[in-house]
């Protein structure tokens, strides 16, 4: 991403149809397989998949949110959750959920770049689904909301087959993925398609968000359409109906999107009457900001003990 004071985005590099993909149907295909080191190109992100320990996660692969090219997502399972379905044990009780959105400026990324986030949150006990979302430029604004719109309905119809609570289910996202986390919530539009309301979600959870920032000044214009403006399509300018109480995280150093972000989206949310905490990740990057999810990192700075200190809290 680059950035001059205000904003994101990385140098770049190389009537929605609910559908509902049985889990029965998935493991029986698939089976529950223990998340294991996998061969990929040498990346940051894929030195931190490499040293995350699976710690008896289990995960289901490559399950269809929507119909179109990358709508599909990963779920992750607690340890004990994967052990009792593995031996085909009754299941009493259930588990709080998270929805996992990846940056990448809206042009990059993956899911499986992003595995190290489900599996450190299936960790901690969480349900996680991580997803993918259709990419500009050949996908702008509003597509990849509506991407994480579409998968957020999903979880919350799929959480009882998934052994999670729909009632403590979380969103989180990251860099531009937090854009399109918080933007699905706010704006209750994108949810309404599917018969759910900003409040069917238990809390949404920003980790170095661009919120509000003048796009066209930046490489990130390619991902939002050539007439459209800030008024237009940044979260803070888009807030509509009632809502869950947020937590936006800022990195201390981070270089790429400006705290200014998360200052007006903070303001926005304020002056609309909803609750909000905001706290700073000292000593992060934008990278470390997400990649000291990953158990192993955490010693680089405390992103995890906050995020999982406020789950903990809200579900």
């Amino acid at each position: 991403m680059k950035d001059v004071s205000t904003a994101t985005q990385t140098t770049k590099t190389s009537t929605p149809k609910l559908i509902s993909t049985g889990i029965t149907t998935v493991l029986a295909v698939g089976g529950i397989v223990l998340a294991t080191q996998q061969a990929q190109a040498l990346s940051p992100l894929a030195i931190v998949n490499g040293i995350t320990s699976s710690g008896g996660v289990g995960v289901s692969k490559n399950i269809l949110y929507g119909d179109e090219p990358l709508q599909d997502l990963d779920v992750y399972y607690p340890k004990s959750l994967t052990k009792a379905m593995k031996a085909e044990s009754t299941i009493t009780g259930s588990y709080p959920m998270v929805v996992f959105v990846h940056g990448g400026s809206w042009e990059n990324g993956n899911k499986d770049q992003y595995a190290f986030v489900g599996q450190s949150l299936a960790q901690a006990g969480y349900v996680t689904a991580v997803i993918n979302y259709r990419k500009a430029p050949e996908h702008v604004y509003p597509d990849y909301v509506e991407d994480a719109a579409q998968a957020i309905a999903w979880s919350i119809d799929n959480a009882t087959s998934l052994h999670a609570d729909p009632k403590r289910l979380a969103v989180v996202g990251h860099s531009s993925g937090a854009f399109n986390a918080v933007a699905a919530v706010a704006n209750e539009d994108f949810l309404a398609p599917y018969g759910i309301k900003p409040t069917d979600i238990a809390t949404v959870i920003g980790i170095a968000g661009p919120y509000s920032y003048d796009f066209r000044k930046f490489d990130s214009s390619t991902a939002f359409a050539a007439d459209a403006t800030p008024d237009d399509v940044m979260p803070d300018r888009q807030i509509k109906g009632e809502q869950p109480p947020y937590l936006l995280l800022t990195a201390e150093k981070d270089k790429i999107v400006h705290v200014t972000n998360t200052i007006k989206m903070t303001q926005a949310l304020k002056d609309a009457g909803v609750s909000v905490e905001t706290g700073d990740i000292e000593g992060a990057s934008h990278a470390t900001s997400i990649g000291a999810m990953a158990p192993p990192l955490r010693w680089i700075n405390d992103v995890r003990a906050q995020v999982l200190a406020y789950l903990d809290k809200a579900l």
